[in-house]
């Protein structure tokens, strides 16, 4: 195999590619990346056997092949490169030589016969979605997926398509969150558990732009994500979600509306007197017209008034700031509605088409703080 490609190009599909390269294995073949040059197409692939990343890039071809490099290696040479072409020359025993300009590395490369090609997926259950709005909605939800893999359901986001409404949500124990988008298209019904390392990968290589579409495919183990030159396929996670509608209520004793960015700067604010490890939640004494927010640690206290319109009842109740922030910083609207029942029940942020609905657990206080 002999090829020549941009440096740029290069480090492009490396750097998309490597997000599926397997980090823990037994497996030396999982660690290197596959680069295939045939009918004109140089592609490159990545598989650690849970997700797996194709994708092509723009060169020049002389020679045909395949060679799997290790990838870490691989990487970190073209991203030290001069910005100019780079020629990848492999010749007998799969002896890899890159060059560019003055700089030459001779690398053992392997066999691709052994690479774990990704699984073939039925191109019939689909939807179409803008990148943008699926990098978006991923980042308003995926703060509230579960990192402790002792349930696994819920190291992962459930995507649920309704004919034209398209559904994430995530929790993790102490908090829900859930966001709606309207597809333009009709779609048949879909359910199913995608694990959040996919997502996180996949938002690092979406472009983000409005006017950039991305297809989404849907089998019964399997899922496909298919934008620009790229397909990324993961497995799903095996299992029945939880029943999320059960756990939301629309009954409050309380409800309050209040400015997003004053809020937020507030319990920010509050977060400078609490070390690391430290629970100490901050407190919310509501009554009309005004919300005073009070934290109180063994740095120091705080204690500071916002001006918000309520109905319903006075009420005490208290959270720990970090699900609050998570939550309030990816809504876009200025002013937010904040519904409570009591000082042991979740409250619930939400707009009026619910478009986005937060649940957050409270945490229990000491109210002569």
């Amino acid at each position: 195999m002999k090829i020549v490609c941009s440096r740029s190009n290069l480090l492009k599909g490396v750097n998309i590619v490597s997000k599926a390269v397997s980090s823990k294995t037994t497996l030396p073949i999982l660690e290197c990346i596959l680069i295939e040059s045939h009918n004109g197409v140089i592609k490159m692939t990545a598989n650690d056997l849970e997700l797996g990343i194709e994708t092509t890039i723009e060169g020049s071809i002389l020679k045909e092949g395949t060679v799997a490099i290790e990838a870490r290696i691989f990487s970190e040479i073209i991203r030290r490169l001069p910005e100019n072409d780079v020629t990848i020359e492999v010749t007998d025993n799969y002896h890899t030589l890159i060059t560019c300009e003055k700089a030459k590395f001779n690398l053992a490369g392997r066999s691709g016969d052994d690479f774990s090609a990704l699984p073939h997926i039925e191109k019939e259950n689909h939807i179409t979605l803008s990148q943008y709005a699926l990098k978006e909605i991923i980042k308003q939800t995926i703060f509230s997926i579960s990192d402790n893999d002792n349930n696994v359901i819920m190291t992962g986001e459930l995507f649920q398509v309704d004919d034209q409404t398209f559904k994430v949500v995530s929790l993790d124990g102490f908090r829900i969150s859930i966001r709606r988008i309207e597809l333009k298209d009709h779609y048949d019904h879909v359910n199913m558990i995608i694990p959040g390392k996919t997502l996180n990968d996949l938002t690092k290589i979406l472009s983000g732009e409005t006017e950039e579409e991305i297809k989404i495919y849907f089998t019964r183990n399997h899922l496909l994500f298919e934008f620009e030159n790229t397909k990324v396929v993961s497995r799903i996670i095996d299992g029945e979600y939880f029943k999320i509608d059960q756990m939301l209520s629309n009954d409050y004793q309380t409800k309050i509306r209040v400015n997003k960015k004053d809020f937020l700067n507030c319990i920010e604010r509050s977060t400078l007197l609490v070390r690391e490890g430290e629970k100490k939640p901050i407190i919310m004494n509501i009554t009309d017209g005004n919300m005073e927010l009070q934290v109180k640690s063994s740095i120091g206290s705080m204690d500071e008034e916002i001006a918000i319109q309520k109905e319903g009842k006075d009420i005490a109740i208290a959270f720990n700031q970090k699900y609050l922030i998570e939550a309030i910083r990816v809504i876009d609207d200025e002013e937010i509605d904040i519904y409570m029942t009591n000082a042991k029940a979740p409250c619930i942020i939400k707009d009026e088409k619910e478009s986005y609905i937060y649940l957050i657990l409270p945490v229990n206080f000491n109210p002569n703080i």
